[in-house]
This record gives C-alpha cells, sequence and structure tokens, in this order.
C-alpha cells in the first residue's frame, strides 16, 4: 500500500493563507514613516526634481567654479568693456571688462554661504526656544513669546541696514548674523505652536504616564513629530535669505568689491547701464530669481509631502 504524498506548500491551505496574509492587498501601500513616504512623493514630482536639479547646478558653482569656468571674476580687461554675449564670452563683458559669466559662476558661493548660514542660525535658535515655549508653558512661554513680539516689531530689512550701516563689517558671517538674529523668531514661533499642539496627544500622554522625563518626551516624542513644518519654511527661507543678501548687497550695505562678487553686486555695478547693456542685468537677475524660485518650489513640495491630509 503506497504511502500518501505529502501535499507542497503551494496545495497547503494553511500556507496559501498565510501568503495572502502576508501580501499587500491591491492598493494597499507597505507601512513606512513620515519621511518615508514623503520622499516617494517627492521623487514622483516634477517641481521638486527639476527644482532639486537646478539647485544642484547651481550648488555646483558655488562649490566647485572651476568645474564652470577657467577663468577668474578678477581677470578684467577695460578693452574688452561691453562686449555683446558671444561663444568667447557668454553672458558678455561687464563695464569693467570682466566676463560675465565668471562673475555670475564665482557671485553664487557667497550668496548661498549666507543663506545656508542664516538658515542654520535661526533653526539653531528658533528649535530650542519655540519647543521650551510651547512645553512648559506658563511664564517660560509668557517671557520667550515677549522677546519674540519685540523682535518681530523691528522691519527686517530696515533693521538689517540699520545694523550693517552701524557695523561697517562687510563679510558674510556678518551678514548672516544679523539675518538669523532678525528672522529666528519665526521658526520659535511656529514650533512653539507645533510642540503646543503635539504634546497633548495621546502617545506623548502614555509616554508621561509611563514615567518619560521632560527631555525624553520634548526629544523623544514630541520634537521629531513638530520638526516637519520648521523643514519645510526653513527650505523657503533659504530662497528667502539670498533675496536678502542680492537686496542688501544692491543697496550698498552688503558685501563690497573687490575681493568679493555676488549676483546682487554684479546687478548694483551695471543697473544704470540697463538700457545700454541688458545683458548685464538680466542674466544674474535670472540666476538669482531662479534660485529663490527653486527653494519656494521645493518647500511648497516638502509641504505637500509631509501633510497626509494632502495625499
Amino acid at each position: 500500500m503506497s504511502e500518501p504524498v505529502p501535499s507542497s506548500s503551494a496545495d497547503n491551505p494553511l500556507n496559501q493563507s498565510a501568503a495572502v496574509a502576508t501580501e499587500p492587498r491591491p492598493g494597499q501601500e507597505r507601512s513606512a514613516s513620515l519621511w518615508g513616504d514623503a520622499w516617494r512623493e517627492l521623487i514622483r514630482n516634477p517641481v521638486f526634481v527639476i527644482s532639486s536639479l537646478f539647485l544642484l547646478v547651481v550648488g555646483s558653482m558655488a562649490l566647485f567654479p572651476w568645474l564652470w569656468t577657467s577663468k577668474s571674476h578678477r581677470d578684467c580687461n577695460v578693452s574688452i568693456a561691453h562686449l555683446k554675449p558671444s561663444s568667447e564670452h557668454w553672458f558678455g563683458t561687464s563695464i569693467l571688462g570682466c566676463d560675465s559669466y565668471t562673475e555670475a559662476v564665482y557671485g553664487a558661493q557667497p550668496s548661498l554661504l549666507i543663506a545656508l548660514m542664516a538658515t542654520a542660525g535661526i533653526t539653531l535658535i528658533g528649535v530650542p526656544v519655540g519647543t521650551l515655549a510651547g512645553f512648559y508653558g506658563k511664564w517660560t512661554d509668557a517671557i520667550i513669546s515677549r522677546v519674540l513680539d519685540i523682535i518681530f516689531s523691528l522691519p527686517f530689512l530696515l533693521g538689517a541696514i540699520v545694523f550693517l550701516t552701524v557695523i561697517r563689517i562687510n563679510q558674510e558671517w556678518v551678514i548672516a548674523l544679523i539675518l538669523t538674529l532678525l528672522g529666528w523668531p519665526g521658526i520659535a514661533r511656529l514650533m512653539r505652536g507645533n510642540v503646543i499642539q503635539a504634546k497633548n496627544l495621546d502617545y506623548v500622554q502614555a509616554a508621561k504616564a509611563l514615567g518619560a522625563t521632560n527631555g525624553r518626551l520634548m526629544f523623544r516624542h514630541i520634537m521629531p513629530n513638530a520638526i516637519a513644518p520648521v523643514v519645510v519654511v526653513a527650505t523657503i527661507a533659504l530662497g528667502g535669505f539670498v533675496a536678502a543678501e542680492a537686496t542688501l548687497t544692491f543697496l550698498g550695505v552688503g558685501l563690497k568689491p573687490p575681493d568679493k562678487i555676488s549676483w546682487g553686486m554684479m546687478i548694483a555695478q551695471h543697473d544704470d547701464w540697463f538700457d545700454s547693456y541688458p545683458w548685464l542685468v538680466l542674466f544674474p537677475c535670472g540666476l538669482l530669481v531662479g534660485t529663490v524660485l527653486s527653494f519656494i518650489l521645493m518647500g511648497d513640495a516638502l509641504r505637500d509631502a509631509l501633510d497626509p491630509k494632502l495625499r
């Protein structure tokens, strides 16, 4: 009498049911973190991809200018001033005979450096201050809120002009420091509101009931879940600080030639010549507008990706 042939795993109904249970159903996505879901949304967003590629090009100009030009922005010859754009001088030449394309390449570095330092500064100050105000409340929140109100009462651009005029130190770190001092209250107020909303959620109350310390509640449970809107605002702030640096330099209180060159400086040097030589202004303006717009579009894409209600 032959022994029964054992059924294969494919024929076993128990294995089939287990396989059905482990495989995701059609239309059902595998569970992931907020940032993982956001990244998958971002890489499918053409606006985010195009903005990222543009900023990657501008960033490479700032970090590795020799990859884009073999000339120096200090190599000037008055005898070739005011040349039109050509195969030899893509953006033409300036009123001093400098290659405008080379100046535009080297002009990306101070603009992005100031924006990065200022954004890092407002984040490093605003996030912990806003977290303390939102978590502890009462007199801590009252004191911090009054300080924020005082700084908010100072006009951002006018305050930067006054401080730079008084200090008279036209260096990148000084401009970034002043922009940081005037810009961090926005991040702090945003973080404060997020913390107030997050600290009353069930998972925070459960961790508190289990004996979690205030430090663990803030840095382990509240801050990671309240930081997403800050990332969006910080991304948009990068574009705002690029524009702020160009504005301050254009008004004569920012970076100074000949040691430094920036897009705002190129615009300031040639705005009187716009009627005769418009390309001397249009090319740096195009890079400036493209960079600011790219940061803003990236921030909008991040906001949409990090907000589950919009997906």
